[in-house]
This record gives structure tokens, C-alpha cells and sequence, in this order.
């Protein structure tokens, strides 16, 4: 991976996990910023395709899918002088990333003891509200959807000391979330940041088409 020095990379991506039962967030900081980021936006069209008044509707924001690859590393410990690896090698930090897939222990054996005693219905654990975020602007709740782990090196108790973490995830929208969910307002806030970016982009190119054109009085 390409590590460049420069203020511009000092801010790190991260996961923030906010679950109302537990006091603090877990919050899970990249190690190292990823040189790329893959993000697919595909429409939310009216379903009634075949009317013509129909066919331009928008019944929502698109569905945005985001894949970014982060590396862990405990090799560059020794960078720092010292002589150890961590005890349990980079275990914990995939531990924490892994565990936003899982329901809660607790939850999980409070919800056999009610099916052991014959409840009838039984609600499955929620996950927490999970962010995504990459800077100021974009601070996003997010489903995770997969994580594709590739462990490289190996201390000598089998511990992973490097390895490369594939993350899939969704962002939830206005139309996935109720108006009173915390992720309702953030999704609204980063829509609005993305229309204030595109009003500054089409005023420099209102002005730079203008030049060209003389058609500056638009």
C-alpha cells in the first residue's frame, strides 16, 4: 500500500458502532487510509414503467453500495522500537471488526431462554447503528453486508499479524429508515452536503461554459 506523508492523509475512515444498551460507541479507526474506494449508485425508479408520466419518477434516493479494502498491520510496531509483537497479534482489531456481524451473546441466550420456555414469538437481536465515516462530509449509516479477510502472516502461536479486510456495505437511506432514527437525519445531512458541493460545481462551470460561449447572462 502506497503511505503517503502528507496532512492531507492524517484523517482516518472509520466504523463507529452505537447501540443504545451499551454506554459508549465502539469506534474502529483504519489503520492505514485505503488508496481507493469502490462505490456503486443504482437508481430508484417508479415501478410503473410502462406510463409516460411515470417513467422519469424517482421514488427515492438511489440504493448506494460501498466496497473499501483496509489493511491491519502489527509489524509496524517494531517501527516504533520496539523488539515484541503484540501479545495476541492484530486478533482484536479483526475480533472488533468481525463482531459488528454478530447479535450480542446476551441477547442471543435471553432470547433461548424465552423460545425454552415457550414464547411464541421471540424478536430477533438488532444490530447496532452502524456508521461509515470517510471525513466531515461523509458520515453515513450503513448495513454491513460482508467482510472478505485475508490473513498474510502468522506469528509463532498462530496469531495473525497482517492481513488485508474487504468491507461491504449499504447505505441506509431515508426510505429505509423511520423519521425519528437517529441514521434519518444523517443520511438528509449528507444529502444536503452533496447539493451544496454540486451548486459550487455548476457555478464554476456555468462560468467556464460562459467564457466560451457568451452565455453568461444564464
Amino acid at each position: 500500500m502506497t503511505r503517503f506523508s502528507t496532512a492531507a492523509r492524517l484523517r482516518k475512515g472509520a466504523l463507529i458502532a452505537v447501540d443504545p444498551l451499551i454506554p459508549r460507541p465502539r469506534v474502529i479507526v483504519f489503520q492505514y487510509t485505503p488508496d481507493m474506494m469502490r462505490r456503486s449508485l443504482t437508481a430508484q425508479l417508479s415501478q410503473e414503467e410502462g406510463a409516460r408520466s411515470e417513467v422519469q419518477r424517482l421514488k427515492g434516493p438511489p440504493q448506494e453500495e460501498i466496497d473499501v479494502t483496509v489493511e491491519i498491520d502489527a509489524t509496524d510496531q517494531l517501527e516504533d522500537g520496539s523488539d515484541r509483537l503484540p501479545q495476541f497479534g492484530i486478533y482484536p482489531q479483526l475480533s472488533a471488526l468481525e463482531l459488528l456481524l454478530y447479535p450480542d451473546v446476551g441477547r442471543v441466550l435471553a432470547n433461548a431462554a424465552l423460545m425454552a420456555v415457550g414464547t411464541l414469538e421471540v424478536i430477533p437481536p438488532q444490530a447496532p447503528l452502524t456508521l461509515f465515516v470517510w471525513g466531515t462530509k461523509r458520515v453515513l449509516p450503513v448495513r454491513l453486508n460482508h467482510f472478505g479477510i485475508e490473513e498474510k502472516i502468522y506469528d509463532a502461536n498462530l496469531n495473525p499479524i497482517r492481513a488485508e479486510v474487504s468491507i461491504g456495505m449499504r447505505v441506509l437511506n431515508y426510505n429505509d429508515l423511520q423519521l425519528l432514527h437517529p441514521g434519518y437525519g444523517l443520511f438528509l445531512a449528507h444529502q444536503a452536503t452533496k447539493e451544496v458541493m454540486a451548486a459550487l460545481d455548476t457555478a464554476n462551470t456555468v462560468r467556464s461554459v460562459g467564457g466560451a460561449t457568451g452565455l453568461n447572462g444564464i
